[in-house]
């Protein structure tokens, strides 16, 4: 044995202090992004059945929401509508008095601390449940940057740190980002959700936010999931328009494009750790077929491991529990 050559990586692994101590990638709560659901009405706390742990609130429990993620040391939230009323051009996204700008205002009154991103999109609000605006059966791309520009602007006024756009419409950072120009919001960043696929893991938000589309699907402006250059080209033209931060989503069965996009483009990257993998775990980790915490952290340290710098996840206040303990 004494000729025997070889190296001993196991040296680096031998106690939790010194693997802590070589750890290369880690996950804080200051990185992670909770989704939040709010609703019309008073007294409305619903859990989603697709989604255990989450819930769908009204504004007079928004505030002990936004504590209790204060509390665990979560700095951001990401705000989701689901109007009383629903149109064919989604006329409550971009209304001064709708459910996102009134719960934005809130949050920024009653927790300032947290940073505030705004979800923009049609889907919720639209009466078909697409993301932009539907003339003969055709979701048309320049009418619906209209609607989404005033939605951005409405949002910024209300208070939003981050305009995060969602729809996948053609040119829809250069538009949000000239009309928050001229409306006196250069300041305000855009947390492009640049790299979006037309997921089969999008279920569960659907539930939560009201917004199946109520004819066809979604694949004509969000990507085909075999599709990898295509996924760079996207990015690229968001960068060249003004994007802030670059979104890939879903995350989990993406890290290798997430690794690409971060590779190529000096913005911070977000995953989005999407519905249909939260409820995985959850169902699995109810059924006693896996050890929640022990999956949950393994998966979002992936994310950062594959490039993300923030990660808008379901999981964010277990995972901050997790991570506090």
């Amino acid at each position: 044995m004494s000729e025997l050559q070889f190296k001993r990586h196991r040296r680096l692994r031998r106690t939790d202090s010194m693997r802590a101590l070589v750890r290369e990638t880690h996950l804080r709560t200051e990185d992670l992004i909770f989704p939040i659901f709010v609703v019309e009405g008073e007294k409305v706390k619903n859990e989603v059945a697709s989604m255990p742990g989450v819930h769908q609130v009204s504004l007079d429990h928004l505030t002990e929401e936004m504590n209790e993620l204060v509390d665990l040391g979560i700095r951001s939230v990401i705000v989701f509508g689901v109007p009383g009323e629903k149109d064919e051009v989604g006329t409550q996204a971009y209304q001064q008095e709708g459910i996102v700008q009134r719960a934005i205002r809130q949050i920024k009154q009653d927790t300032p601390s947290l940073t505030v991103v705004a979800d923009t999109c049609l889907c919720q609000y639209t009466d078909h449940g697409h993301c932009g605006v539907v003339r003969d059966g055709e979701i048309v791309n320049d009418e619906s940057l209209h609607y989404l520009t005033q939605t951005a602007i409405t949002q910024a006024e209300a208070g939003a740190d981050i305009i995060a756009p969602s729809n996948m419409m053609d040119g829809f950072v250069a538009a949000i980002r000239q009309g928050l120009d001229e409306a006196g919001y250069s300041q305000i960043p855009v947390m492009s959700y640049a790299v979006k696929y037309a997921s089969s893991f999008y279920g569960p938000f659907r539930d939560a936010a009201h917004s199946s589309p109520q004819f066809g699907d979604r694949r004509a402006y969000q990507m085909d999931p075999a599709n990898r250059l295509e996924a760079l080209r996207e990015a690229e033209s968001d960068v060249e328009e003004g994007a802030d931060f670059l979104i890939v989503k879903p995350a989990l069965a993406y890290l290798d494009i997430m690794r690409e996009v971060k590779d190529r483009f000096n913005l911070p990257l977000v995953a989005y750790n999407v519905s249909g993998e939260y409820s995985m775990i959850k169902a699995a980790a109810q059924n006693g077929w896996v050890n929640e915490e022990e999956i949950v952290l393994e998966k979002l340290t992936s994310m950062k491991r594959a490039g993300a710098d923030l990660i808008i996840t379901y999981f964010a206040k277990d995972a901050a529990r997790y991570l506090n303990k």
